[in-house]
């Protein structure tokens, strides 16, 4: 078992690689934990930053590591207008986004009544909701002055 602030993470990637007898890498262990301090990153972002880090890393690595740990159910892959975030869903329940049509801001929400109101939609209309995903899209603050 992994210990330190990401062992529960770090301990489900081990494990899925396992299943899937699939090895646990350094360079797989330095995307972790970068990815981790994030809450929204595309891959491209990724790799600009560790690029710094490891030059030898290449994107297409980390587009895999990435869905890997999509897999794993440590990321999320949201598409947001054309450009995909992995979000890291780890240590969250559910959550909607705000994201600025501008800037490319991206904002996570709760609201109860939201949650609420969803139910009863779909209750009236016969439906049982397995999952959804609400992304409200306008403008933040900065980009509207």
């Amino acid at each position: 078992m992994a210990s330190g602030k990401y062992a529960k993470e770090m301990d489900a990637l081990k494990e899925h690689l396992a299943k899937h007898h699939l090895k646990f890498t350094r360079q797989r262990e330095l995307i972790l934990n970068a990815f981790l301090r994030q809450e929204h990153i595309t891959a491209e972002a990724m790799y600009h930053q560790l690029a710094k880090t490891d030059p030898h890393l290449g994107l297409a690595t980390i587009y895999r590591t990435l869905n890997l740990f999509c897999d794993a159910g440590i990321a999320q892959a949201r598409h947001f207008g054309s450009q995909t975030q992995y979000d890291n869903v780890s240590h969250k329940g559910h959550h909607d986004h705000l994201i600025c049509t501008g800037c490319g801001k991206i904002v996570e929400f709760e609201n109860c009544e939201i949650e609420k109101l969803q139910e009863e939609v779909a209750a009236r209309n016969g439906f049982s909701i397995q999952t959804h995903r609400l992304e409200l899209y306008g403008l933040c603050t900065r980009c509207r002055n």
